[in-house]
């Protein structure tokens, strides 16, 4: 039996994850999909907000604000990609002044450190190639940018070293609760544990469901993003939002921590919880929303169009909390805007609710905050690549062209703590296929060596999901098979 279960690993999960690793207690975490971060974590605008737009006295405005200040030093000890850029919020007329005035109180009250309000002209100086019609903007410089399944990964992958463990492929079916024990069923059998953290991202709502009625219910929303080429990825230095309205934080443009540029998202509320495609009109609106900022986007360097679920409740807060007649099952819902940002606090916060519902948090020797380095050849000058490729050959040979990754990374994210199981798996953990040309290059020969390392046959290795297959084959029956 565990001490703790966590349903769920995107972000939130994988944090808390970690957190908890740093006790004297047996954790598991349960994710639905075969891979983490493959949800709302892999497909958001990668965004560390300053946090001077939730509501002071909410637990969005008190975890933003913490979660920002730790996001340095965590993201320094698990060496993951991460650049304090600043951000603007853009005014475009005299009506649109109060809104950014009312966000500096509002951010001055959340502790946000350093705001300034600026002119049209002075937001130009920091960023030339605003428009015109700016006519004010309030700059946060304590925004940043991440990598966030960068991050997410990071974060299970310490928790797993240090003793958590880590159940891919296993959606929780039914859970029930017997004599202060939960028990939850999967595909994989019945794990039982005195503790659980439901973090499960838009479908919170639906694995309360399996233990009683939820008082909280999720409304998804979609948001759909343009991806620029690196050509592009020096338009802006910060990021560059417009004055947030009924439907959010607004159509922002942002650089990567990969050197790209980041253009969106639209909100639209969606029945269906999966349905991550695209659509013209949303993308026409985010490119006119884009170039009002920043008239001088190049959209024809566009290398990708995608979109993701945000975990929407109506509630205007993050739902952290227990249940009322299950006190030792904590809910972790609504997780939306800026959930990337707060993820460390919401872990901190949770371990302090489950300290408050009993559970013993004994802090436990040798525990490890740190991730080793990952090898990332591009980054390197020539005299460490010269070395790198003479310890192990296979990081002389280039796979990915348009990033610079070479076969020693692909290698070594297969064979990491949290291995990849999936082409998609390995372009989220070292970037090939993240490029220019978006894996027509270097697709077949990632699942080449994803084969050779997995000792599986070419038609068994996935895209990305289960189900995904790249090729298919004719068996002796003359039946297709993958």
């Amino acid at each position: 039996m565990y001490d703790v279960i966590i349903i769920g690993c995107g972000v939130t999960g994988a944090a808390a994850a970690r957190r908890l690793a740093r006790c004297r207690l047996k954790v598991a975490v349960l994710e639905a999909q075969n891979d983490v971060a493959n949800g709302t974590t892999k497909a958001n605008s990668a965004i560390i907000h300053a946090g001077y737009d939730p509501e002071p006295g909410t637990l969005m405005a008190r975890l933003n604000v913490e979660g920002n200040r730790q996001m340095g030093p965590l993201c320094e000890e698990l060496d993951v990609p991460f650049k304090r850029t600043g951000s603007l919020v853009l005014a475009f007329s005299a009506e649109q002044q109060p809104k950014l005035e009312e966000l500096y109180r509002r951010g001055t009250a959340n502790g946000v450190p350093g705001l300034q309000l600026f002119s049209g002209e002075q937001a130009r100086q920091l960023e030339p190639g605003l428009s015109d019609e700016v006519t004010g903007a309030l700059l946060a410089p304590s925004a940043g940018i991440v990598d966030p399944w960068g991050l997410a990964l990071a974060l299970i992958e310490n928790a797993v070293t240090n003793g958590v463990e880590l159940h891919r492929g296993c959606p929780v079916t039914a859970v029930r609760e017997e004599k202060g024990v939960f028990v939850l069923t999967t595909p994989k059998g019945e794990f039982t544990a005195r503790y659980v953290i439901n973090a499960a991202g838009v479908d919170a709502d639906k694995v309360r469901a399996l233990l009683e009625t939820p008082d909280f219910e999720t409304k998804p929303s979609r948001g759909e993003y343009y991806l620029l080429d690196k050509t592009e990825g020096k338009r802006v230095s910060r990021v560059i939002f417009q004055c947030p309205g009924p439907e959010g934080k607004g159509v922002r443009v942002a650089p990567t921590v990969h050197g790209n540029l980041l253009a969106g998202p639209n909100a639209e509320p969606v029945e269906d919880r999966r349905d991550l495609g695209t659509t013209a009109d949303a993308l026409d609106f985010v490119r006119r929303r884009a170039m009002q900022s920043v008239p001088g986007l190049d959209l024809r360097q566009n290398i990708r169009n995608f979109s993701g679920i945000r975990a929407n409740t109506g509630r205007g807060d993050f739902v952290i909390e227990a249940s009322k007649a299950h006190p030792h099952w904590l809910d972790l819902a609504g997780i939306c805007s800026p959930g990337l940002s707060s993820a460390p606090a919401i872990a901190d916060y949770a371990a302090e609710l489950l300290e408050k519902a009993g559970l013993t948090m004994e802090e436990k020797p040798g525990f490890d905050p740190r991730r080793p380095a990952v090898p990332r050849f591009r980054e390197l000058d020539p005299e460490q690549r010269a070395g790198l490729i003479q310890k192990d050959p296979r990081f002389g040979r280039v796979i990915c062209r348009c990033e610079t990754v070479t076969e020693g990374e692909i290698v070594a994210a297969l064979h990491s703590p949290v291995p990849a199981c999936s082409i998609n798996g390995i372009k989220r953990r070292c970037n090939a296929g993240m490029g220019r040309c978006q894996g027509g290059f270097c697709g077949p020969r990632v699942q080449e060596i994803i084969a050779r390392e997995l000792g599986v046959p070419m038609t068994d290795v996935l895209m990305d999901q289960d189900g995904t297959w790249v090729l298919a084959c004719e068996t002796k029956t003359g039946k297709e098979a993958h």
